[in-house]
């Protein structure tokens, strides 16, 4: 099989969602911060924790029936 593992591929999601989730903590305890932090905090860091929440998953369905 090329690319990850099952077990490495479930630990991105792992690692994913706890940012997502650290991310939401931060903006529900902080607020939503204005000007560039805005893109900074929600939109990087949000992207990249979604995004590879989303690819995780996707590769997570692709590889069960192997």
């Amino acid at each position: 099989m090329n690319g990850p593992t099952r077990g490495e591929l479930i630990f991105r999601l792992c690692f994913s969602l706890a940012g997502l989730a650290l991310l939401a903590v931060a903006v529900a305890v902080r607020g939503i911060p204005s000007g560039p932090a805005l893109f900074e905090v929600i939109g990087v860091a949000g992207a990249f924790f979604g995004g590879t929440a989303i690819w995780t998953v996707l590769k997570l369905r692709k590889t069960k029936g192997d």
